[in-house]
């Protein structure tokens, strides 16, 4: 009967082996877990890196042409003013000129170039530059009534504004 009781009794050093074992496992675990998280963690932070690269990218191929299409704007400018000067009579130089201005403004936009040209518009601070104020005189307050120099967007951004004078309130 004492071998029974021996064998029924529990061996300390058992235990203590099992417990030794038990908490080896946990401490696993948690390191297992620990790795985990950490992989997560990498792997996010790399997508996030690749999202950054993509859109920095992205940026710098919208605004590649940015130097070139904004050191053409004196060009549009001349021909615009070319334009003006030759009247509205048919003739060939006139028409030209025009030709030539309608195909650079066409390259342009295809680069993404947007011609400001706001007359009879609200006044859009956020395009626009207000260089003076005039009477109403019929048109609209706070209403561009004159267009000094066209403005330009490249993309949605601002390229330059446009100079215009703004109906009185």
């Amino acid at each position: 009967m004492n071998q029974d009781h021996h064998d029924i009794e529990s061996n300390p050093a058992a235990d203590e082996a099992a417990m030794a074992h038990h908490d080896q496992l946990e401490q696993l675990r948690g390191e297992l877990e620990q790795v985990k998280a950490d992989a997560l963690r990498e792997r996010a932070d790399l997508d996030n890196q690749r999202k950054r690269v993509a859109r920095d990218v992205e940026q710098a191929r919208r605004f590649a042409n940015e130097k070139l299409l904004g050191e053409l704007l004196p060009v549009f400018d001349s021909l615009d003013a070319g334009l003006k000067a030759a009247g509205e009579d048919a003739s060939p130089l006139r028409d030209g000129l025009e030709m030539t201005y309608k195909q650079l403004l066409k390259v342009a936009a295809d680069n993404g170039l947007v011609l400001l040209d706001p007359t009879g518009q609200p006044f859009n601070p956020e395009h626009h530059q207000a260089i003076s104020q005039v009477d109403a005189n019929g048109a609209a307050p706070g209403s561009v009534v004159q267009v000094f120099q066209k403005g330009y967007l490249l993309n949605d951004r601002l390229l330059r504004p446009a100079l215009v004078v703004v109906a009185r309130d």
